[in-house]
């Protein structure tokens, strides 16, 4: 092993520079604590992550401009920047009818990496382009490996990118095939698909409406099925925006049925009084984190296995334009969802036949198609074993999957929950990895939050004596 360098004072190592670990390095080097931050991410700037680096031109962001910032406190920060910046000249189709702005997604990766330039340029923040191969303690403090000279560290953050989809058990006989996309997240993952090709699309969720889109956009006009376990497809923003609706925290519901009977009959409320329903599930959004820790630790795993899907359709909606295309694809006969669960799969060498059973039947149908790919979204459950980094602290007992299985467990204050169920200093969670402790941390405007409170939580950390003995 090469030599360590001498540490730093007050040096915060970031895994991973996506969204969340951008905008913990940005909020940091905000601090008046001004520590030097490190971020490793091999991408070639920061900001962008899987989610905010694709130049597909039909990727667009699925929240309005205006509700998007890297400063939650501001929330049109992002719009301001757009504005400034004449994106929308020169997109014109990212206006939609209503006056909300929907961008490429890599317009506000763009944003974010601006953003962080200053910091980078003076050296405030420090982007290294590797990969984190493992953590462990150090004393006080701790080691982050790399490829490349090991990195001592006085406080860990890990914001780690969503882990690729797991291949379902039914597709592993033509997981190999020429026709199988396997994680469709890869940027030539669907050159090879002819125009008139027959495609089955695992999942019904964003990243299948993605697809449906880039295919589309791409020319293909052929047959495309998308099949999930509930068929539910994303649904659309309102035309007209309204506010938040209900109340769900002054007597927070204690049981996942008791929440579903509270949120129906808001919803029927919302009806009566002429309320899309979209602003009953804005307000669950902005209430979640009350709302979550009103639940018993088995009520959110209830909540969790038997809701799920049913939430993420109606919170995480898909862009207009996005929605414009699944529903001109419907009509026109050449695109549809279904709720079926896989049976069995195999490559006829022709094409690819799979098997599946149509929610409410018994019997099992078997489908030919030219392509099947896989959109069932990112395997938080197995994070701690697919990353090298996460996966050193799990064998060395630091940290583990929480109840939910949702991520890693973690303290209130987003410390790692360690040996003993003790949260452990200067190691901490943020992001979605978190979100078994504090629910709703999938949406860009928590997600921001969040990373704004563990930057805060970070310095508090430094600012203590034990930490200061450490840095020294």
């Amino acid at each position: 092993m090469n030599a360590l360098p001498p540490r730093p004072r007050h040096h915060v190592v970031i895994l991973g520079g996506g969204f969340t670990g951008a905008a913990v390095a940005w909020h940091l080097a905000r601090q008046s604590s001004r520590p030097l931050i490190t971020v490793i991410e091999p991408r070639a700037f920061l900001g962008g992550g899987l989610a905010y680096s694709s130049e597909e031109p039909s990727h667009r962001v699925n929240v309005p401009a205006s509700r998007m910032s890297l400063s939650p406190d501001e929330p049109e920060h992002f719009w301001r920047w757009l504005a400034h910046d004449g994106e929308a000249e020169r997109d014109p189709d990212a206006v939609w009818s209503n006056g909300d702005i929907f961008p490429r997604r890599q317009v506000f990766g763009r944003y974010v990496a601006e953003h962080l330039g200053p910091y980078i340029e003076t050296g405030a923040i420090r982007h290294v382009r590797d990969h984190a191969s493992g953590v462990k303690r150090d004393g006080g403090g701790w080691i982050v490996v790399t490829s490349g000279q090991p990195i001592a560290a006085d406080m860990v953050v890990l914001a780690m990118t969503h882990p690729s989809p797991d291949v379902p058990a039914a597709l592993g006989p033509i997981a190999d095939a020429g026709g199988f996309v396997a994680d469709v997240y890869r940027a030539d993952a669907l050159d090879s698909i002819a125009p008139q090709a027959s495609v089955l699309i695992v999942g019904s969720g964003l990243t299948s409406a993605d697809t449906v889109a880039e295919l589309d956009r791409r020319g293909h006009r052929g047959r495309i099925l998308a099949v999930s376990r509930h068929g539910l497809r994303s649904r659309g923003h309102p035309q007209m925006r309204g506010e938040p609706f209900g109340d769900f925290t002054s007597r927070p519901a204690t049981t996942s049925l008791a929440l579903l009977e509270r949120v129906r009959s808001t919803l029927a409320a919302a009806d009566t009084d002429g309320v899309n329903w979209q602003s009953v599930f804005d307000q669950l959004r902005l209430q979640g984190p009350a709302i979550w820790s009103a639940l018993a630790l088995d009520e959110r795993t209830r909540l969790v296995r038997r809701l799920r899907a049913f939430w993420d359709v109606h919170r995480f909606r898909i862009a207009p334009q996005v929605e414009a295309v699944l529903d001109r694809r419907h009509a026109e006969g050449t695109f549809d969802n279904i709720a079926a669960s896989l049976v069995a799969s195999n490559d006829d060498g022709d094409d690819l036949a799979v098997t599946l059973r149509r929610r409410g039947q018994r019997q099992f149908e078997t489908m030919h198609f030219d392509a099947v790919i896989n959109t069932t979204g990112p395997a938080h459950g197995k994070a701690l074993h697919a990353n090298p980094a996460l996966r050193s602290l799990a064998d060395a007992g630091l940290i583990r999957i929480d109840r939910h299985g949702l991520g890693i467990e973690t303290a209130p204050d987003s410390r790692a929950v360690g040996p003993e169920g003790k949260p452990l200093d200067g190691l901490f969670v943020a992001g979605p990895l978190a979100r078994g402790t504090f629910g709703e941390l999938m949406g860009l405007p928590e997600v921001a939050r969040h990373a704004q409170t563990v930057a805060s939580q970070v310095e508090a950390q430094l600012g203590a004596p034990s930490a200061i003995a450490v840095a020294r």
